[in-house]
């Protein structure tokens, strides 16, 4: 059976805590990212630094209706026991979400590419996108060629990252050119592939596109944390 989705609705509540079998912890806060314009409503989510403009990532199968919607993401503080706060802390970005309806989500659907079926998925394998650094977005089709250079490291994505020290985001993104936006965060524990989902409303409706980095266990679980 293809993987799962888990529970999004904890991960997003801020305050909710994981426990690693390090015994390292996390705890969840939720980080505005701004309102995404969306004037197609074709969502494409990437690791910009390295696909953003090149054509390779097609949009979703699933649209909305064109609008602003809100970017969040569940940022995870980690700490080790015994150890003191800090100035600096760990931060990592669990997921990331678009959120187009503020309803509850009452069932979810791995987000799809054209010529992708979940149908030939095997057990816990599912279809994501593909991080090579450290970095994942959301953006509008439209915007696909609104942000050249930023495979020669320069445009307004890398000065964003480059003037926060690589804080882990989300950061919305003007385009000078065309207007056209884009919202970015580091991608978790860094490079991998990623899924995103989409979230129902109990009539079908949209709530949100959620990419989950896999930094946060499931709640009553634990996990080995990267080193």
């Amino acid at each position: 059976m293809a993987m799962l989705p888990r529970d999004y609705t904890w991960l997003f509540t801020p305050g909710s805590t994981f426990t690693y079998e390090s015994g390292d912890t996390g705890v969840i806060h939720v980080a505005d990212g701004g309102a995404l314009d969306l004037p197609t409503g074709q969502v494409v989510a990437c690791d910009p630094f390295v696909y953003l403009g090149t054509g390779d990532i097609e949009p979703f199968t699933v649209t909305v209706e064109p609008g602003r919607y809100r970017v969040e993401a569940a940022v995870a503080t980690l700490t080790r026991p015994g150890e003191a706060p800090s100035g600096h802390p760990h931060l990592r970005v669990a997921a990331a979400r678009l959120v187009v309806r503020d309803e509850p989500t009452a069932a979810w659907e791995l987000a799809l590419r054209p010529g992708q079926d979940p149908a030939g998925l095997g057990e816990d394998e599912f279809y994501g996108y593909g991080v090579d650094a450290g970095t994942g977005c959301f953006y509008d089709a439209a915007a696909e060629k609104s942000f050249p250079g930023t495979q020669e490291e320069e445009g307004p994505l890398w000065d964003a990252f480059e003037s926060s020290d690589w804080s882990p985001g989300p950061y919305l993104v003007t385009s000078p050119g065309t207007g056209h936006t884009l919202a970015a965060f580091t991608s978790g524990w860094g490079d991998g592939c990623y899924p995103t989902w989409i979230g129902r409303s109990a009539t079908g409706e949209v709530t949100c596109f959620l990419t989950d980095f896999f930094v946060a266990p499931e709640p009553a679980a634990t996990a080995g944390a990267p080193a």
